[in-house]
């Protein structure tokens, strides 16, 4: 058989995929993959069964249906200020992850260089290596994830094509200040780049915390490439729809990449889902509120349980520093941790390119019963972690 190509060969499988496996097989609560364990909006599952019966199943236009670029639009200028054309400057994809491949595809030729913040979504630096760029990795120093802008315009210096924003964060929970993004700004001016920013949690932002458009700041809003998704906001994880605001020129080429990668999203969710984004602004405080009492239930129960944790700006995630069990191995640690605790965590090395192995990451967008009983599972952990210290 012939050699098959290198490209997988500096990057493993997702491991937050991976946890999740192993949560299913092991019967253990998956607070590893951020996806809920309740339904949709009761009128977007309303209006998908009508879908159903009406004719949107074949193919759509490539970058997406006129209906939902529109309402995308629209959606984006209520909330972020800035106007867009929905014919020149969105394209449709399936989910966020195909918005950040395409964008990579789109700007990046091979060897050019990209800067990631660490810790980072792990799907960003198999990205760069998929599209033959090379990642400079800047820290978020933990506790608190913030960055140091010397380092910062260090990596600039060496000439990065782009840089990636994940505002909030994942996995860290960050919310970056208006002026931590006009110091990324600035530096993204200076050094002639890209700025690429995933803000699938934009509406999950915990006062007094406030998200920014970066895409909206007119001074760098041509350079500002802006992927999203809607699974966050409306609990579809499993829709797929995700969708790229650029200006025009970027769209031009971004719509051929998208065409070739995947032809379209599944055209009768692009219709479905037209409803849940004209919802008025009561539904995003609605589900700010349903977050923030999650939020609140998980927190409290892992301070009371002694954890020592970040507490999250944003998202639904919760870094956790686990040294304190002599954790070595942080993968074995979760494997563990599925197996005899009984709940499913993503091992923080899997975030990092530094070498940090003492972090995991929880996520909270479950029911409050399913957060209470991980709370109970995890109030074995001291007493079983101590039991067996040196397995990890």
């Amino acid at each position: 058989m012939p050699k098959l190509s290198n490209r997988t060969d500096t990057f493993s499988e997702s491991m937050i995929r991976k946890m999740t496996r192993i949560s299913i097989d092991n019967d253990a609560i998956n607070l590893s993959q951020g996806f809920p364990d309740f339904n949709p909006p009761k009128k977007l599952l309303d209006r998908m069964a009508e879908v159903t019966y009406e004719n949107h199943h074949q193919y759509e236009v490539t970058w997406g249906s006129q209906a939902l670029r529109e309402a995308l639009a629209k959606k984006h200028e209520h909330f972020s200020g800035q106007k867009v054309d929905p014919d020149k400057n969105i394209v449709v994809t399936c989910g966020s992850t195909e918005a950040m491949m395409a964008t990579m595809l789109t700007v990046c030729n091979p060897g050019d260089k990209v800067i990631v913040f660490s810790p980072f979504y792990e799907n960003y630096s198999a990205d760069a290596i998929l599209s033959s760029a090379i990642p400079i990795f800047v820290p978020l120093n933990p506790p608190e994830f913030t960055f140091d802008a010397d380092v910062l315009e260090d990596a600039f210096k060496q000439g990065p094509k782009a840089i990636i924003v994940c505002n909030p964060s994942n996995p860290s929970g960050r919310v970056f200040t208006y002026d931590e993004l006009r110091i990324i700004a600035g530096l993204a001016k200076k050094y002639d780049t890209f700025i690429i920013t995933d803000e699938v949690y934009e509406h999950i932002v915990y006062a007094p915390y406030k998200h920014v458009y970066m895409s909206a700041m007119e001074d760098i809003s041509d350079r500002v490439i802006l992927c999203n998704s809607l699974s966050k906001t409306y609990s579809i994880t499993g829709w797929r729809i995700g969708y790229i605001i650029a200006n025009d020129e970027v769209i031009d080429h971004a719509k051929k990449v998208h065409d070739f990668l995947t032809v379209g999203t599944a055209a009768p969710l692009q219709e479905a889902v037209v409803t849940a984004l004209k919802f008025d602004d009561s539904y995003y405080k609605e589900l700010l509120d349903i977050y923030t009492e999650k939020k609140n239930i998980f927190i409290n129960g892992m301070k009371e349980l002694g954890f020592e944790y970040t507490d999250p700006q944003g998202a639904y995630y919760v870094m956790v520093n686990v040294a304190k069990y002599g954790v070595t191995d942080d993968i074995k640690f979760c494997e563990w941790m599925a197996r005899e605790v009984g709940v499913g965590a993503v091992p923080g090395s899997s975030f990092f390119r530094e070498n940090i192995n003492n972090y995991v990451r929880f996520h909270f967008a479950k029911n409050s019963n399913t957060l209470y009983e991980a709370l109970n599972r995890l109030s074995t952990l001291d007493k079983k972690a101590t039991a067996a210290k040196g397995q990890f």
